[in-house]
């Protein structure tokens, strides 16, 4: 089926357009919220061609179909919705109301922050692969890091990075209700190379300093301060006056506040992750990893997007990822090892179309389809990322993007060789536990 008619389908599975009060997508999930939600929609959804699982959170079901494919579906149904004169901003309206109540405020807090970064994940990716094949090209043959053509490819695959406190500081503003352009403004502000040339008290000024942890409490004062401004500017010096206030006085706050407030968090934040993983090594990298997956499932990993970003923006590259990859890779073991084991045709078959996307670092369909419903292989496929990580951890794998995991994370890392050995070690160990663990095998239905 094309995006228009699985969309057709699914709107037709989900109730009709009556019932679907919104939807929105993620990376890869299609998420919507129904006026009626039962267990004969829920069950008509799972069995569509091109479903790889489903996910309540609250009130809200999502619809796993993977990377490009859920954004594309979620276009299409929010066209069919508009075409038959569904009121969308009411649905919207209602998402966030149902949201707000199913939510707690640190759980919605790490998801605002964790949308700033979304949009510049597409960025990642590219750059990330470009950095990672140009280098491992050069080792290979040293010689071409003096070709022209590679010299442009390490520009373009470090453009993201190099840009990186822009980016953030226009997602940031619109994130927090402010005007884009003015964080990115901010950003640069902090960002400009000529502020080494300006001291004050004895001490010149650190371009950058903080990196994107800077950026997001800048762009969350401007925007908290020009609400402010809207509120006492009279309106017919309105537009003159608040941007231009906003930018000196929060260009100030971030000058002699901000930045140094963020400076200190950014590298207490760099020193506690390279600390832990060099002092810890492997036991480190082993409980990291082996909790990674109750983390994805609880919400609580969009904490670390920040995070990743900010110890690449600082050093290059992440260690973390690498160690928490491996997480995806004891899952593939454990599905592999299920696979095996069961004798029920439907979980063959789905886990037969769902190891390939696992194995490209795409988890949902094997957790929610496989691993957790069936119990005992979520321990295990946990396990089995716990010696992944393990092995990560111990060599000090870096990744220099994010978005990816499993087998294309190879390319962007600084040991391509201990990564993949790892993910055979996570792959093994998951596959393992899981055959000695045990699971119930469902009977067919």
């Amino acid at each position: 089926m094309t995006n228009e008619e699985f969309a057709k389908k699914m709107v037709e599975v989900l109730g009709g357009e009556k019932n679907i009060l919104s939807a929105t997508n993620c990376m890869t999930r299609l998420r919507v919220h129904l006026a009626d939600r039962t267990e004969n929609i829920l069950d008509a959804v799972k069995k569509v061609e091109g479903v790889l699982g489903i996910n309540l959170d609250g009130e809200e079901l999502q619809i796993i179909l993977g990377p490009g494919k859920a954004t594309n579906v979620a276009n299409a149904v929010n066209e069919i919705l508009q075409k038959s004169k569904i009121k969308i901003g009411d649905g919207k309206e209602l998402h966030e109301q149902i949201r707000a109540k199913n939510a707690t405020p640190a759980k919605l807090f790490l998801k605002k922050i964790a949308g700033i970064f979304l949009p510049l994940i597409p960025g990642f990716i590219a750059c990330g692969l470009i950095t990672g094949l140009i280098g491992v090209a050069l080792k290979i043959s040293p010689d071409l890091a003096d070709d022209e053509l590679v010299k442009l490819l390490m520009v373009a695959g470090n453009a993201v990075f190099w840009g990186m406190n822009l980016f953030v500081g226009y997602n940031a503003s619109k994130v927090f209700g402010g005007t884009p352009i003015i964080g990115g403004v901010l950003a640069a502000l902090i960002s400009h190379p000529a502020l080494k040339d300006i001291s004050f008290f004895g001490e010149n000024l650190l371009p950058g300093r903080g990196g994107i942890i800077s950026v997001i409490l800048i762009a969350a004062f401007a925007a908290w301060l020009e609400k402010i401004l809207h509120k006492i500017i009279p309106e017919m010096f309105d537009l003159f006056l608040t941007p231009m206030f906003t930018v000196l006085t929060a260009g100030a706050a971030a000058i002699f506040i901000l930045q140094p407030i963020g400076g200190a968090i950014s590298e207490t934040i760099g020193a506690i992750a390279t600390g832990a993983i060099d002092s810890g090594g492997a036991f480190v990298g082993f409980i990291l990893a082996g909790i990674w997956l109750p983390l994805v499932m609880f919400g609580i990993h969009q904490a670390f997007t920040p995070i990743h970003v900010d110890l690449i923006s600082r050093y290059g590259m992440t260690i973390l990822l690498p160690i928490l990859a491996m997480a995806g890779a004891g899952q593939v073991g454990a599905a592999a090892a299920v696979y095996f084991k069961t004798k029920n045709k439907f979980l063959k078959k789905t886990i037969a179309s769902a190891l390939p996307v696992g194995m490209m670092g795409v988890g949902e369909p094997l957790i929610y389809g496989v691993t957790f419903p069936l119990g005992k292989p979520f321990i295990g496929a946990c396990i089995g990322g716990a010696f992944g990580g393990a092995v990560q951890a111990h060599a000090m794998v870096g990744a220099a993007t994010l978005g990816i995991s499993g087998l294309p994370l190879a390319a962007t890392t600084n040991n391509v060789t201990v990564y993949l050995s790892g993910v055979l070690v996570a792959y093994v160990a998951g596959f393992i536990a899981t055959w000695i663990l045990g699971f119930e095998d469902p009977p067919e239905e």
